[in-house]
């Protein structure tokens, strides 16, 4: 049983077919990449996993159970999490408290300050700054302390979507090894990011997406030199 498995999707907006019948899984612990151009339907399928956009048809079954039709709170009580595109913090509330709103769903205090001290472990400036607000932070750490509080909720799976956007190159280097430190320690990753050479450098397999269809999927490090991918996405 793979650990995520998306069938037969379709998701529209109004007259606007956005996603046309893709099948794809995810396994325990892989880290898998989407990529594609902007409007290719990459935030579309993430939406729709985490039931902020209804699916059309198909099915999304996440460790065995359907939750196509499942609320969005209900599914990250099933162990899945969203880093959503734009960071999306708190901005007028401390780093402290954005990090326990993602625990919002957890009740055992022992557990959840656990979880705190290795969130703190793998983003040590989140705990130098845990009184700041949030929206004093720089780009690269309103995205540390957004992937953080994600991974409050202790999710199986995490979804991130565009991780690197508009960050300087220091900090692009600085998420992605933080992505693949959460990697080894055990969380499955569904990675949507534009840096399609990041992305393809760290992930076990991906697929790409071209007007709401997957046009190749495949291991992540052949795909990384394969001439038409280079070409239409590596800017080679």
């Amino acid at each position: 049983m793979s650990m995520l498995e998306v069938n037969d999707l379709h998701v529209s907006y109004g007259m606007i077919q956005a996603i046309k019948g893709i099948s794809f899984r995810v396994e325990q612990g892989e880290v898998i990449a989407l990529i594609g151009a902007n409007g290719a339907g990459k935030t579309t399928i993430l939406h729709t996993l985490t039931g902020l956009v209804p699916a059309q048809s198909g099915s999304i079954v996440l460790e065995g159970v359907d939750i196509t039709k499942k609320p969005g709170h209900k599914i990250v009580t099933m162990g899945m999490a969203h880093v959503p595109e734009g960071r999306r913090v708190f901005a007028q509330m401390t780093v402290y408290q954005n990090l326990m709103m993602g625990a919002y769903t957890r009740k055992d205090k022992d557990e959840i300050r656990e979880t705190l001290q290795r969130v703190y472990e793998h983003f040590p400036r989140l705990e130098e700054r845990q009184n700041q607000i949030a929206g004093t932070l720089s780009g690269g750490e309103q995205q540390m302390l957004a992937m953080g509080r994600a991974l409050m909720s202790q999710p199986r799976i995490i979804l991130m979507d565009e991780p690197s956007m508009g960050l300087s190159p220091i900090f692009v280097n600085e998420i992605f090894q933080i992505i693949e430190q959460v990697s080894k320690n055990g969380t499955t990753v569904l990675l949507v990011e534009q840096n399609a050479k990041k992305a393809l450098s760290i992930a076990d397999r991906a697929y790409v997406l071209e007007t709401g269809n997957i046009v190749k999927e495949g291991i992540a490090s052949e795909l990384l030199h394969d001439d038409s991918i280079r070409k239409a996405y590596l800017g080679e």
